[in-house]
């Protein structure tokens, strides 16, 4: 994850799409826009699981087992759904790049957080 980041400060740099530290309305600004940007990249993850879904429905309607159908509907959208989480990753890496955070480190530490929580709130399955 550290190279992921590093290439991604470097390749929005060149682009011109960092978020460039500046006064505290400009890094406002492009914070919120650049936080926009984001969902709407999470909401065409969703339109892409969407897509997914209903050729799993149509595949399921002419006939095909619904396990079969998904498979066949999931492999249809993802290469689609691999650009859109590129997308997501993208801006992810510009907010923790523009904070200073290393995304690695901040990663394993939630994940850690996450896992030794008293008061889980789904069971784990077996």
């Amino acid at each position: 994850m550290k190279d992921v980041q590093e290439f991604a400060k470097q390749y929005q740099k060149e682009m011109g799409w960092s978020i460039e530290a500046g006064n505290y309305e400009e890094n406002r600004a492009s914070l919120l826009n650049n936080y926009m940007l984001l969902t709407t990249e999470v909401a065409e993850v969703a339109e892409e699981l969407r897509k997914a879904f209903n050729l799993t429905y149509k595949h399921v309607q002419n006939g095909l087992e619904e396990e079969a159908a998904f498979e066949l509907a999931s492999e249809a959208v993802k290469e689609d759904v691999g650009k859109e989480l590129a997308d997501c990753l993208a801006y992810i890496m510009k907010f923790a790049n523009f904070f200073d955070i290393n995304r690695e480190e901040s990663f394993y530490r939630k994940m850690e957080e996450v896992k030794n929580r008293q008061n889980k709130d789904a069971i784990a399955k077996k």
